[in-house]
């Protein structure tokens, strides 16, 4: 299988800063916003995006929480061996707070179906936005668009994305996967300060 590189070094510590500005211009200093990250991947992204926000804003607390949906997704009961859950942690009510769901690829939306209806277990949120490091938007299944994108992704057959980060693969980046012998370059849109 052949890889290549989409994002990496430099360019994925700006995407993921440029993603912490875009909220702050929309919802300022974060107060009543909470950021829940989906299980297992997007937890990653979600606590990088904590972090820099808490740096930027200069604040020691943003609501955060992390969600599991292995229970909530459609396929769990055909799956070959038995789900194994990840936690949840979100120790706050969610009635009329405005929540940023966090993952790190976006591909058929069924995940993000799954994390709407394990969502509704907290309560009540005012709105919930999607934010995601990569879209991949010609893959989709059901209506579900992201309101922040780090980088579109325009991946097509066997093609699969995968996002690695310095906590737990040893560096941050983004790697477009093939089972052709070649990948054309041309299908990787441009959608992050790595492009421009």
């Amino acid at each position: 299988m052949r890889a290549v590189t989409l994002l990496t070094g430099k360019a994925f510590g700006l995407t993921i800063n440029r993603l912490c500005h875009q909220l702050i211009e929309q919802y300022g200093d974060l107060s009543g916003v909470a950021i829940i990250g989906l299980q297992p991947r997007g937890v990653l992204l979600a606590r990088r995006l904590r972090s820099r926000l808490m740096e930027v804003l200069g604040k020691e607390l943003l609501s955060y929480g992390e969600l599991d949906i292995t229970f909530h997704r459609d396929d769990f009961r055909h799956r070959s061996s038995p789900a194994a859950p990840s936690t949840t942690d979100i120790s706050f009510d969610l009635d009329d707070r405005v929540v940023v769901l966090v993952d790190d690829v976006l591909f058929t939306g069924r995940t993000i179906r799954a994390g709407l209806d394990a969502l509704m277990a907290f309560g009540r949120p005012a709105s919930v936005s999607l934010l995601v490091l990569i879209d991949r938007r010609f893959s989709r299944e059901l209506p579900i668009q992201p309101d922040y994108v780090g980088k579109w992704v325009d991946s097509i057959g066997d093609q699969r994305v995968t996002v690695q980060w310095k906590e737990t693969d040893g560096q941050d980046r983004v790697l477009l996967h093939s089972e052709a012998a070649s990948i054309d370059a041309k299908a990787v849109s441009k959608g992050s300060i790595a492009d421009q």
